[in-house]
């Protein structure tokens, strides 16, 4: 069938406050440019924005001759219970907000006409989500058009049978019996033809073929190698894109790919594009996966929910492995108004959307069925765990199937902990009125002290473990009865889905030696253990980090910050400030730390705490450090000073100005803290071998006395329609970052526009849509979209400095 963008031309209103219609291209998030206020009923879950339900419209022509045609419309997603009219009458209905659906046109489209579609995206029923969601048309919409005979959507499936020799099967659905082409081609050129018949065996014509590729490349993490189907029949023509590679798992060799074991180095990240929302771009989600594996990860978990296509196409691309997540929910709810309303009815069709949309690409190589459902410590839920596994498996059976289960919270679920009730969500409705109704007293007006509301489901697990800290989640998942919750489920999945359970790891290998382990979700402080357990035991087939990039919402009692970064009003919080990778991009020193820890690179690599903060700050289990890579901290002479070296070595020394200022041993640990006294100049990292021989050495210099403001484009060149991202930084004029500089930013483009803007702060007021920015450490970013009618100028100015950059538009 004929794909046809269907993005542009729409508008878009409020219907639950009062708006106008504006212009919008998809894909689009509402919510992006909503108050941020203390009234939202989702809260610090959803970043303080207001929530809202929105509705989208596109008037469309449609030819006389696409009477005798098949068309449909993807959605890639809607947030949420999406609503889909043509021409007033209702053509669909999708209630889950991350799932790709179809919607068939057939006796709703006028012919040689005019045609109207109005879509509803419904969000104002909060609390819905534990993060932030979006709202709206957040991915791309397409129509596909198809005559008669035709291949209909993802009727082209392909799959490695062996990569020794390279046999692919390539299955062809079509409309009508007939004769389809199969072309097979690596970089543009063609090294396989046949030609076959589809026939009528089934309710849907298909032909199964077996086919040697000469020479194949196979696809890995280190070579991923593509390759193009290429499907012709009649006048329809389809193409795939794959890639040969072999996915085996068992209990002797772990995981493998193309017989090779891979330890997965897995980085759990949200949907979210930081200062650009919700929305799927391109170019965001290649940057996203392009950063991500430069700092050492070979793997991504869509936490919780399935990925973008263009996310997927860029694992493929990059060579980044994907553990594509179904739900946060099953029929448990973990906020009032979830998807646990309606996931009994719908699992079955989005799973099947989900492996759809998953199966030619070789970058997936799991599916996950869950996250910290606590119904997997129940007779009905241990059940359903079992059924979407065997569901899965008839719909796929080339790829694992797990579960994330939090060891710890499935035992104090059963137990009656953290539960969710109507009546505890009565109790966090009348919470957040009161909230509401405190922050329109008038300015300096005392308010009586907040009452906390009662957290339900993984949100009650994560506001325990910032009170008791990591080490006893991790030592309470060791408990007896937690083995006695999880195993049934465990024994329903291909392999077990570990959330915060290192500790179990030697002891369940021992009492299960079937069982396949995988950290599926973890504390960044644990990747050198794991790491070292992992090599020795095939049977811990990887680890995933909570989180890999920092994202909006869930800020709960996130990440801790200095006071001179907070913002006095409560609805300030944005984020949770939890990702190796912070909001903005940037690798924080928790990444030069993985990537030592799983031995990606060697070190040594060098961190300082901000060394003029003098409040001492309790860090949540989902926080290694705050430490910065700068010793630019000028005025703090003779100020104390933490610094941290990452190294894989057997000792490490730190030198200030030449002078050493200690040595310490690495053993069982790749980190090393130093305590010492700031001087202006220079610090420099040595690690040494077991023979005290030097195997390497990093240094940081402090930034001279002058202070520039710079703009740095991301991109030399960019296209029209295309997104770029721009630095702002304050350094010295030879380009030394100076993080102790706060300013407030303003922004102007000209020749594009700008399509977010932000700082990497938790805290924010207001929103990303601004044109002004507080600096974060020196540093925010800008995203600026091109119109393609010249160079793209970006002006920016602070109270004293004016810096324009231009980037020339292809």
């Amino acid at each position: 069938m004929r794909k046809i963008d269907f993005n542009r031309d729409w508008v878009c209103k409020c219907l639950t406050r009062e708006d106008t219609e504006h212009p919008v291209t998809l894909p689009h998030d509402a919510m992006l440019g909503e108050p941020r206020v203390e009234e939202s009923l989702g809260e610090g879950n959803l970043g303080w924005y207001l929530g809202g339900d929105y509705e989208y419209k596109k008037r469309f022509f449609v030819p006389q001759h696409y009477e005798n045609k098949k068309v449909l419309l993807e959605f890639e997603s809607v947030y949420h219970n999406a609503e889909v009219f043509i021409n007033g009458e209702k053509a669909a209905f999708r209630p889950y907000g991350y799932t790709n659906f179809y919607v068939d046109t057939k006796g709703f489209l006028k012919y040689g006409a005019e045609n109207e579609i109005r879509v509803i995206a419904h969000n104002a029923d909060q609390p819905n989500s534990r993060w932030y969601s979006g709202t709206g048309i957040y991915r791309p919409v397409f129509l596909y058009v198809g005559d008669e005979q035709h291949i209909p959507v993802n009727g082209v499936k392909i799959r490695t049978i062996s990569c020794r020799p390279a046999v692919i099967e390539v299955t062809v659905k079509t409309s009508v019996p007939g004769e389809i082409a199969v072309e097979i081609c690596r970089e543009n050129e063609a090294i396989l033809s046949v030609i076959a018949k589809t026939e009528a065996s089934s309710r849907t014509p298909e032909a199964a073929l077996r086919l040697e590729i000469p020479d194949a490349k196979l696809w890995d993490c280190e070579t991923p190698n593509l390759y193009i189907c290429r499907v012709v029949f009649g006048e329809d023509t389809v193409t795939e894109t794959f890639g040969i590679r072999e996915l085996k798992w068992d209990a002797a060799h772990g995981m493998t790919i193309n017989g090779r074991r891979v330890i997965l180095r897995g980085a759990c990240i949200h949907h979210d594009n930081g200062i650009l929302g919700a929305c799927t771009f391109p170019e965001a989600e290649e940057r996203k996966v392009r950063i991500l594996k430069e700092n050492g990860y070979n793997a991504l978990r869509s936490s919780h929910y399935p990925c973008s296509r263009a996310i997927l196409e860029e694992c493929d691309r990059q060579g980044m492995l994907m553990m594509d997540e179904y739900v946060d929910i099953w029929y448990i709810h973990k906020t009032e108004h979830d998807y646990a309303d309606y996931l009994m009815d719908w699992w079955q069709e989005d799973l099947k959307d989900m492996v759809e949309k998953d199966y030619n690409h070789p970058c997936v190589i799991m599916y996950s069925t869950g996250n910290e459902v606590a119904e997997t410590a129940q007779e009905k839920g241990i059940r359903l765990t079992r059924e979407m596994t065997e569901y899965l498996h008839s719909l796929d059976p080339t790829r694992p199937v797990t579960c994330g289960i939090n060891i710890f919270f499935n035992f104090l679920s059963s137990a009656g902990f953290g539960v969710y009730s109507d009546e505890k969500a009565k109790k966090n409705a009348e919470s957040a009125a009161k909230n509401a109704k405190a922050a329109e007293k008038k300015a300096g007006e005392k308010k009586k002290p907040e009452k906390k509301k009662k957290s339900v489901g993984s949100e009650f697990y994560n506001t325990l473990a910032c009170m008791l800290g990591d080490y006893t989640m991790k030592v309470g998942a060791t408990l007896p009865p937690c083995d006695w919750k999880t195993r049934d489920a465990y024994a329903g999945m291909d392999i077990a889905g570990y959330n915060y359970g290192l500790f179990r790891y030697k002891h369940d290998l021992k009492k299960y030696p079937q069982r396949l382990i995988l950290g599926s979700e973890t504390f960044c402080k644990d990747a050198y253990r794991f790491w070292e357990i992992a090599k020795k035991n095939p049977r811990i087939i990887g680890d995933f980090v909570w989180a890999g990039w920092d994202y909006i919402g869930e800020t709960g009692d996130g990440a801790a910050e200095y006071a001179d970064y907070k913002e006095s009003c409560p609805a300030a919080r944005m984020t949770g400030g939890n990702g190796r990778i912070d909001l903005l991009g940037k690798p924080r020193a928790e990444a030069a730390y993985t990537r030592v820890a799983f031995e990606q690179e060697k070190g040594p690599f060098l961190a300082v705490n901000p060394v003029y903060q003098k409040e001492k700050l309790r860090l949540t289990g989902w926080q290694l450090t705050k430490a910065l890579e700068s010793w630019s901290w000028r005025g703090c002479a003779g100020e104390p000073a933490v610094v941290e070296v990452y190294a894989r070595a057997a000792e490490a020394e730190l030198l200030i100005n030449g002078k050493s200022a200690g040595r310490r041993k690495l053993k069982n640990t790749c980190r090393a803290v130093f305590k010492t006294t700031y001087e202006d100049g220079e610090i420099t990292a040595v690690s040494y071998d077991r023979n005290g021989r030097e195997i390497g050495r990093r240094s940081l210099k402090t930034a001279g006395n002058d202070t520039v403001l710079r703009i740095r484009p991301e991109k030399k060149t960019v296209k029209p329609d295309e997104l770029a991202y721009i630095w702002f930084q304050y350094t010295d004029r030879n380009g030394i970052w100076k993080p102790m500089e706060k300013h407030m930013l303003q922004v102007t483009v000209e020749n594009g526009t700008l399509a977010g803007l932000g700082s990497a702060c938790p805290y924010k007021e207001g929103n990303y849509t601004q044109h002004t920015v507080k600096t974060y450490y020196g540093e925010a970013l800008g995203a600026v979209r091109a119109n393609g009618r010249g160079p793209v100028r970006i002006t920016v100015c602070d109270e004293k400095h004016t810096c324009t950059a231009e980037i020339p538009c292809e």
